[in-house]
Protein backbone atom coordinates (compact mmCIF):
# COMPACT_ATOMS: atom_id res chain seq x y z
CA UNK A 1 0.00 0.00 0.00
CA UNK A 2 1.32 3.46 -0.85
CA UNK A 3 2.24 5.73 2.05
CA UNK A 4 -0.33 8.33 2.98
CA UNK A 5 2.32 10.67 4.35
CA UNK A 6 3.08 12.84 1.33
CA UNK A 7 2.73 16.52 0.63
CA UNK A 8 2.14 18.38 -2.61
CA UNK A 9 4.40 21.19 -3.77
CA UNK A 10 3.14 23.53 -6.48
CA UNK A 11 4.89 26.08 -8.66
CA UNK A 12 2.33 28.47 -10.15
CA UNK A 13 3.67 30.75 -12.86
CA UNK A 14 2.38 32.75 -15.76
CA UNK A 15 2.76 30.02 -18.38
CA UNK A 16 2.67 26.72 -16.49
CA UNK A 17 1.75 25.05 -13.22
CA UNK A 18 4.11 22.35 -11.93
CA UNK A 19 3.43 19.99 -9.05
CA UNK A 20 5.24 17.27 -7.14
CA UNK A 21 4.15 14.77 -4.53
CA UNK A 22 7.08 14.03 -2.26
CA UNK A 23 8.02 12.45 1.03
CA UNK A 24 9.82 14.07 3.95
CA UNK A 25 13.25 13.40 2.42
CA UNK A 26 12.33 15.36 -0.70
CA UNK A 27 12.06 12.29 -2.89
CA UNK A 28 9.65 13.06 -5.73
CA UNK A 29 7.10 10.26 -5.99
CA UNK A 30 4.94 11.85 -8.68
CA UNK A 31 5.23 14.99 -10.79
CA UNK A 32 3.36 16.77 -13.54
CA UNK A 33 2.93 20.02 -15.45
CA UNK A 34 -0.10 21.73 -17.00
CA UNK A 35 -0.56 25.06 -18.81
CA UNK A 36 -1.43 27.97 -16.53
CA UNK A 37 -4.70 29.75 -17.40
CA UNK A 38 -3.23 33.04 -16.13
CA UNK A 39 -5.50 35.15 -18.34
CA UNK A 40 -8.62 33.47 -16.96
CA UNK A 41 -8.23 34.67 -13.38
CA UNK A 42 -7.53 33.24 -9.95
CA UNK A 43 -10.37 30.69 -9.80
CA UNK A 44 -9.21 29.12 -13.06
CA UNK A 45 -5.64 28.93 -11.76
CA UNK A 46 -6.83 27.26 -8.55
CA UNK A 47 -8.95 24.77 -10.46
CA UNK A 48 -6.03 23.84 -12.74
CA UNK A 49 -3.64 23.44 -9.80
CA UNK A 50 -6.08 21.32 -7.78
CA UNK A 51 -6.88 19.14 -10.79
CA UNK A 52 -3.17 18.52 -11.34
CA UNK A 53 -2.67 17.40 -7.73
CA UNK A 54 -5.74 15.14 -7.93
CA UNK A 55 -4.46 13.53 -11.13
CA UNK A 56 -1.09 12.85 -9.51
CA UNK A 57 -2.81 11.29 -6.50
CA UNK A 58 -4.95 9.07 -8.71
CA UNK A 59 -2.01 7.99 -10.82
CA UNK A 60 0.23 7.17 -7.87
CA UNK A 61 -2.20 5.97 -5.23
CA UNK A 62 -0.83 8.56 -2.82
CA UNK A 63 -2.91 10.88 -0.65
CA UNK A 64 -1.85 14.44 0.04
CA UNK A 65 -2.05 15.55 3.68
CA UNK A 66 -0.87 19.15 3.12
CA UNK A 67 0.31 21.33 0.28
CA UNK A 68 2.57 24.28 -0.37
CA UNK A 69 2.45 26.68 -3.26
CA UNK A 70 5.12 28.98 -4.63
CA UNK A 71 3.23 31.57 -6.67
CA UNK A 72 4.37 34.37 -8.92
CA UNK A 73 3.93 37.82 -7.40
CA UNK A 74 4.22 39.30 -3.93
CA UNK A 75 2.42 36.99 -1.49
CA UNK A 76 1.13 37.90 1.96
CA UNK A 77 2.10 34.75 3.84
CA UNK A 78 -0.27 35.37 6.74
CA UNK A 79 -3.38 35.49 4.54
CA UNK A 80 -2.13 33.60 1.48
CA UNK A 81 -3.21 36.54 -0.69
CA UNK A 82 -1.45 37.94 -3.76
CA UNK A 83 -0.47 41.55 -3.02
CA UNK A 84 1.17 42.40 -6.35
CA UNK A 85 1.77 40.65 -9.68
CA UNK A 86 2.90 41.30 -13.23
CA UNK A 87 0.63 42.11 -16.14
CA UNK A 88 0.86 38.48 -17.26
CA UNK A 89 -1.94 37.64 -14.81
CA UNK A 90 -5.61 38.58 -14.86
CA UNK A 91 -7.41 39.21 -11.55
CA UNK A 92 -4.45 37.83 -9.59
CA UNK A 93 -3.81 40.78 -7.27
CA UNK A 94 -6.01 40.41 -4.21
CA UNK A 95 -6.72 36.74 -4.87
CA UNK A 96 -6.42 34.48 -1.82
CA UNK A 97 -4.54 31.64 -3.50
CA UNK A 98 -3.68 29.91 -0.21
CA UNK A 99 -7.22 29.64 1.25
CA UNK A 100 -8.80 28.95 -2.15
CA UNK A 101 -6.40 26.12 -2.92
CA UNK A 102 -6.92 24.76 0.59
CA UNK A 103 -10.67 24.69 -0.01
CA UNK A 104 -10.19 22.98 -3.36
CA UNK A 105 -7.87 20.28 -2.02
CA UNK A 106 -9.34 19.87 1.44
CA UNK A 107 -5.92 20.13 3.11
CA UNK A 108 -3.97 22.98 4.74
CA UNK A 109 -1.90 25.02 2.28
CA UNK A 110 1.18 27.22 2.84
CA UNK A 111 1.43 30.01 0.25
CA UNK A 112 4.70 31.74 -0.61
CA UNK A 113 6.28 33.83 -3.30
CA UNK A 114 7.88 31.56 -5.90
CA UNK A 115 11.42 32.87 -5.33
CA UNK A 116 11.10 32.36 -1.57
CA UNK A 117 10.00 28.80 -2.28
CA UNK A 118 12.94 28.39 -4.68
CA UNK A 119 15.36 29.39 -1.93
CA UNK A 120 13.69 27.06 0.57
CA UNK A 121 14.07 24.17 -1.87
CA UNK A 122 17.76 24.89 -2.41
CA UNK A 123 18.28 25.27 1.35
CA UNK A 124 16.65 21.94 2.11
CA UNK A 125 17.87 19.77 -0.76
CA UNK A 126 19.90 21.87 -3.21
CA UNK A 127 23.20 23.68 -3.63
CA UNK A 128 23.10 25.40 -0.23
CA UNK A 129 21.72 22.41 1.69
CA UNK A 130 22.84 22.53 5.29
CA UNK A 131 23.17 26.31 5.34
CA UNK A 132 21.04 28.33 7.72
CA UNK A 133 21.63 31.69 6.07
CA UNK A 134 21.50 32.31 2.32
CA UNK A 135 20.40 34.66 -0.42
CA UNK A 136 18.55 33.31 -3.46
CA UNK A 137 18.32 35.07 -6.81
CA UNK A 138 16.40 33.88 -9.86
CA UNK A 139 17.17 35.16 -13.33
CA UNK A 140 14.25 34.33 -15.58
CA UNK A 141 11.75 36.51 -17.40
CA UNK A 142 12.38 38.87 -14.50
CA UNK A 143 14.77 38.94 -11.55
CA UNK A 144 13.60 37.71 -8.15
CA UNK A 145 15.28 37.58 -4.79
CA UNK A 146 14.86 35.96 -1.38
CA UNK A 147 16.69 35.88 1.95
CA UNK A 148 16.88 33.14 4.59
CA UNK A 149 18.12 33.80 8.12
CA UNK A 150 18.39 31.02 10.71
CA UNK A 151 16.82 28.61 8.23
CA UNK A 152 13.67 30.70 7.83
CA UNK A 153 12.63 32.80 4.86
CA UNK A 154 12.65 36.51 5.66
CA UNK A 155 9.35 37.58 4.14
CA UNK A 156 9.02 41.07 5.61
CA UNK A 157 5.81 42.66 6.92
CA UNK A 158 4.32 42.88 3.43
CA UNK A 159 5.78 39.77 1.81
CA UNK A 160 8.25 41.68 -0.39
CA UNK A 161 11.58 41.22 1.44
CA UNK A 162 14.49 40.26 -0.79
CA UNK A 163 13.06 41.64 -4.06
CA UNK A 164 16.46 42.63 -5.37
CA UNK A 165 15.39 42.68 -9.02
CA UNK A 166 13.66 46.00 -8.53
CA UNK A 167 16.47 47.87 -6.82
CA UNK A 168 17.76 50.87 -8.83
CA UNK A 169 21.10 52.19 -10.00
CA UNK A 170 22.25 49.61 -12.55
CA UNK A 171 21.39 51.35 -15.82
CA UNK A 172 19.43 54.18 -17.43
CA UNK A 173 16.92 51.77 -18.96
CA UNK A 174 13.21 51.56 -18.21
CA UNK A 175 12.25 48.44 -16.29
CA UNK A 176 9.19 46.30 -16.96
CA UNK A 177 7.65 47.84 -13.82
CA UNK A 178 7.91 51.31 -15.39
CA UNK A 179 10.71 52.61 -13.18
CA UNK A 180 14.28 53.24 -14.31
CA UNK A 181 17.59 51.46 -13.83
CA UNK A 182 16.56 48.32 -11.97
CA UNK A 183 18.76 45.22 -11.87
CA UNK A 184 16.14 43.48 -14.00
CA UNK A 185 16.97 45.78 -16.96
CA UNK A 186 20.32 43.99 -17.38
CA UNK A 187 20.19 40.59 -15.70
CA UNK A 188 16.86 39.00 -16.66
CA UNK A 189 16.51 36.66 -19.59
CA UNK A 190 14.16 39.08 -21.33
CA UNK A 191 16.61 41.94 -20.82
CA UNK A 192 19.57 39.96 -22.10
CA UNK A 193 17.62 39.38 -25.32
CA UNK A 194 16.64 43.07 -25.51
CA UNK A 195 20.17 44.34 -24.86
CA UNK A 196 21.57 42.04 -27.55
CA UNK A 197 18.92 43.18 -30.02
CA UNK A 198 19.89 46.81 -29.35
CA UNK A 199 23.54 46.05 -30.05
CA UNK A 200 23.01 44.17 -33.31
CA UNK A 201 19.96 46.08 -34.53
CA UNK A 202 17.68 43.06 -34.90
CA UNK A 203 15.17 41.26 -32.70
CA UNK A 204 14.46 37.56 -32.42
CA UNK A 205 17.64 36.04 -31.01
CA UNK A 206 16.81 33.92 -27.96
CA UNK A 207 18.75 33.85 -24.74
CA UNK A 208 19.91 30.31 -25.47
CA UNK A 209 21.22 31.44 -28.87
CA UNK A 210 22.94 34.48 -27.35
CA UNK A 211 24.69 32.23 -24.83
CA UNK A 212 25.89 29.99 -27.66
CA UNK A 213 27.19 33.04 -29.51
CA UNK A 214 29.04 34.17 -26.39
CA UNK A 215 30.64 30.73 -26.06
CA UNK A 216 31.78 31.05 -29.68
CA UNK A 217 33.42 34.40 -28.95
CA UNK A 218 30.79 36.78 -30.36
CA UNK A 219 31.70 40.22 -28.96
CA UNK A 220 28.16 41.56 -28.67
CA UNK A 221 26.85 38.44 -26.95
CA UNK A 222 29.82 38.43 -24.58
CA UNK A 223 29.28 42.10 -23.75
CA UNK A 224 25.64 41.48 -22.87
CA UNK A 225 26.46 38.63 -20.49
CA UNK A 226 29.36 40.62 -19.02
CA UNK A 227 26.98 43.48 -18.24
CA UNK A 228 24.49 41.08 -16.69
CA UNK A 229 27.19 39.40 -14.57
CA UNK A 230 28.61 42.74 -13.44
CA UNK A 231 25.19 44.08 -12.40
CA UNK A 232 24.31 40.84 -10.62
CA UNK A 233 27.60 40.91 -8.74
CA UNK A 234 26.99 44.47 -7.52
CA UNK A 235 23.55 43.43 -6.29
CA UNK A 236 25.03 40.42 -4.50
CA UNK A 237 27.79 42.55 -2.94
CA UNK A 238 25.16 44.91 -1.52
CA UNK A 239 22.90 42.12 -0.27
CA UNK A 240 25.59 40.09 1.49
CA UNK A 241 26.74 43.12 3.44
CA UNK A 242 23.19 44.14 4.26
CA UNK A 243 22.24 40.73 5.64
CA UNK A 244 25.69 39.41 6.74
CA UNK A 245 25.20 36.31 4.58
CA UNK A 246 27.94 34.72 2.49
CA UNK A 247 26.05 31.89 0.76
CA UNK A 248 24.24 32.83 -2.46
CA UNK A 249 22.39 30.59 -4.89
CA UNK A 250 21.44 31.69 -8.41
CA UNK A 251 18.68 29.97 -10.38
CA UNK A 252 16.21 30.62 -13.17
CA UNK A 253 16.59 30.11 -16.89
CA UNK A 254 19.70 32.31 -17.20
CA UNK A 255 21.47 29.97 -14.78
CA UNK A 256 21.82 27.59 -17.75
CA UNK A 257 24.29 30.11 -19.20
CA UNK A 258 26.36 30.08 -16.02
CA UNK A 259 29.59 29.50 -17.90
CA UNK A 260 29.27 32.81 -19.78
CA UNK A 261 27.70 34.75 -16.89
CA UNK A 262 30.15 33.70 -14.18
CA UNK A 263 33.43 35.27 -15.42
CA UNK A 264 32.20 38.87 -15.11
CA UNK A 265 30.32 37.99 -11.93
CA UNK A 266 33.42 36.59 -10.24
CA UNK A 267 35.67 39.41 -11.41
CA UNK A 268 33.34 42.05 -10.00
CA UNK A 269 32.85 40.20 -6.72
CA UNK A 270 36.62 39.92 -6.31
CA UNK A 271 36.71 43.72 -6.21
CA UNK A 272 33.78 43.94 -3.78
CA UNK A 273 34.40 41.44 -0.99
CA UNK A 274 32.11 41.20 2.06
CA UNK A 275 33.00 43.62 4.83
CA UNK A 276 32.92 40.67 7.27
CA UNK A 277 36.10 39.35 5.67
CA UNK A 278 34.48 35.95 5.20
CA UNK A 279 34.72 34.14 1.87
CA UNK A 280 31.67 34.59 -0.34
CA UNK A 281 30.31 31.52 -2.15
CA UNK A 282 27.97 31.96 -5.12
CA UNK A 283 26.45 28.69 -6.32
CA UNK A 284 24.44 27.85 -9.42
CA UNK A 285 21.14 26.25 -8.36
CA UNK A 286 21.05 22.46 -8.28
CA UNK A 287 17.35 21.56 -8.30
CA UNK A 288 16.53 23.01 -11.71
CA UNK A 289 12.90 23.39 -12.68
CA UNK A 290 11.64 21.60 -9.56
CA UNK A 291 13.22 23.96 -7.03
CA UNK A 292 10.06 26.02 -6.44
CA UNK A 293 7.75 23.02 -6.13
CA UNK A 294 10.16 21.22 -3.79
CA UNK A 295 10.55 24.34 -1.67
CA UNK A 296 6.78 24.67 -1.47
CA UNK A 297 6.59 21.04 -0.38
CA UNK A 298 9.15 21.73 2.36
CA UNK A 299 6.93 24.56 3.60
CA UNK A 300 3.96 22.18 3.69
CA UNK A 301 5.47 19.63 6.09
CA UNK A 302 4.94 21.73 9.25
CA UNK A 303 1.26 22.00 8.31
CA UNK A 304 1.09 18.24 7.82
CA UNK A 305 2.64 17.71 11.25
CA UNK A 306 0.17 20.13 12.86
CA UNK A 307 -2.72 18.31 11.20
CA UNK A 308 -1.46 14.94 12.43
CA UNK A 309 -1.01 16.26 15.97
CA UNK A 310 -4.54 17.69 15.96
CA UNK A 311 -5.94 14.35 14.78
CA UNK A 312 -4.16 12.56 17.64
CA UNK A 313 -5.62 15.04 20.16
CA UNK A 314 -9.13 14.48 18.81
CA UNK A 315 -8.73 10.71 19.00
CA UNK A 316 -7.50 11.01 22.58
CA UNK A 317 -10.50 13.15 23.54
CA UNK A 318 -12.91 10.67 21.98
CA UNK A 319 -11.25 7.72 23.71
CA UNK A 320 -11.16 9.38 27.17
CA UNK A 321 -13.75 7.95 29.64
CA UNK A 322 -16.59 10.26 30.62
CA UNK A 323 -16.62 11.59 34.18
CA UNK A 324 -19.19 9.92 36.49
CA UNK A 325 -22.48 11.80 36.89
CA UNK A 326 -22.21 14.36 39.65
CA UNK A 327 -18.41 14.27 39.64
CA UNK A 328 -16.14 16.96 38.23
CA UNK A 329 -13.29 16.08 35.90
Amino acid sequence: MASQHVVAGLDIGGTKISAVLCDRSGTVLAAGVVPAPAREGGPAMTAAAAALVRSLEQGSGLVTVAAGVGAAGVIDQASGTVRAASESFTDWVGYAIGPELSNALGVPVAAENDVNAFLMGELRWGSVAGSAHAIGITLGTGVGGAVAIDGRILSGPHGAAGEIGHTPGYSDLVCTCGQVGHLETLASGRSIEARYAERVGADGTTGVEIAELARAGDADATAVFDAAGHALALAIATAVNLFDVVEVVVGGGVREAWDVLEPSLSATLAENEPVSGLALAVHPARLGGRAVALGAAALAWPLADERAAAAIDIEADVAAPASPVGMTA
